[in-house]
């Protein structure tokens, strides 16, 4: 379970989240929605313990990974070494599968610059799901992309998700990825004493 709990956050003198709080269950996904510059990616930062000045407490597990709008992967490294170096404990043949899963069989040895977006992506994917992590968030995972590449990785996603069932969120602003992909949806809005959630989705 995965518990959040936030009194405050502010950006010197300006408040930026307000008192929110909700939880997560085990294999359970939940979208987070809201306007742009209303806090959703503020949040997912506070959620993952990358920024820690705020009040309030966050329960999380250990094992975590997260997934950027961009595939912010090592571009001096080989494709298999991006998962490798990351998870010590990933044997050659495990990791060999994982890109096998995302469909990326053969292309071990490129670099990520001589894979398509799509492609660098699916590599993400590949090395947050490589790690079994019991809390996976993603920010606005399938932005940018065409229609159909898209679609492809919604459903590589949404199949992943399905076999590793970690407890996930995710920001987007499509109601159709929402209601594809999450069991339910909070949506944030912007009050003058920082983002809250509406009531009738908290």
């Amino acid at each position: 379970m995965i518990t959040v709990s936030i009194d405050s956050k502010r950006f010197g003198a300006s408040p930026v989240l307000g008192a929110l709080a909700f939880s997560i269950a085990a294999g359970e996904t939940v979208a987070l929605v809201g306007p742009s510059g209303v806090g959703k990616t503020t949040l997912l930062r506070i959620i993952a313990g990358i920024d820690s000045d705020f009040e309030g407490q966050i329960v999380r597990p250990q094992t975590m990974a997260i997934v950027f709008q961009e595939p912010t992967l090592l571009p001096w490294r080989s494709v298999l070494a991006n998962l490798t170096l990351i998870h010590k404990g990933l044997t050659h043949s495990e990791a060999v599968h994982m890109l096998d899963d995302v469909g990326l069989s053969g292309k071990e040895q490129l670099f990520p610059g001589q894979l398509s977006l799509g492609q660098q992506r699916r590599l993400s994917l590949a090395r947050a799901f490589a790690g079994r992590p019991e809390l996976l968030i993603m920010d606005e995972p399938f932005v940018s992309l065409d229609r159909e590449t898209a679609e492809t990785m919604l459903t590589l996603t949404e199949n992943l998700i399905a076999r590793h069932r970690p407890a996930t969120l995710f920001v987007t602003h499509s109601s159709d990825e929402a209601n594809r992909l999450a069991n339910r949806t909070l949506v944030m809005k912007p009050l003058p004493t920082g983002a809250v959630l509406t009531p009738s989705d908290a």
